[in-house]
């Protein structure tokens, strides 16, 4: 019996999740978000590949009730990278995300100054992360993740739109 149990949570959890994670994006009010372009001493970006949602992403999530958008970075990061910042990020630029709602907005920090032990092992909601040179990115990065590690390193004027 418990072998069953867990086959069909192994089997249907990430349906489960899936499930959620798309109520939740068009239950809630208007939802606010932080992403952080992580830059290594060479210039490479940390992303980070969910279980929940394909292809690679800047580390961040949803601002939470009480939080701000730095407390919920720095929470962010180091659940999704096990990275501490050092110094304060600065702001890149906040953006309109209407590819997942009409009321997300996401604002953007660049972090350079930071401490990370180790790379974090997977585990449920991070699959998968490491540090890429801007041009040998995963090839399933997102265009929004693209554009904007594009805007930051220079190559790309910054938009108003996630994208």
């Amino acid at each position: 019996m418990t072998n069953h149990i867990a086959s069909l949570r192994t089997r249907f959890e990430p349906l489960l999740r899936r499930a959620f994670h798309f109520y939740w994006r068009f239950a809630r009010g208007m939802t606010l978000g932080v992403r952080a372009v992580v830059l290594d001493s060479e210039n490479r970006v940390f992303l980070v590949k969910h279980g929940y949602v394909s292809g690679w992403h800047l580390p961040g999530g949803g601002v939470e009730t009480g939080e701000t958008f730095l407390s919920s970075l720095k929470r962010e990061l180091i659940e999704e990278g096990r990275i501490e910042m050092t110094r304060e990020p600065v702001l890149h630029g906040l953006f309109f995300n209407r590819q997942v709602s009409r009321r997300d907005h996401v604002a953007v920090y660049v972090v350079r100054d930071y401490r990370q032990d180790r790379m974090p092992a997977p585990n449920r909601e991070i699959v998968a992360c490491g540090f890429f040179a801007p041009g040998d990115l995963p090839p399933d990065t997102t265009r929004g993740t693209r554009a904007r590690i594009a805007e930051v390193l220079g190559n790309q004027p910054r938009t108003e739109d996630w994208i």
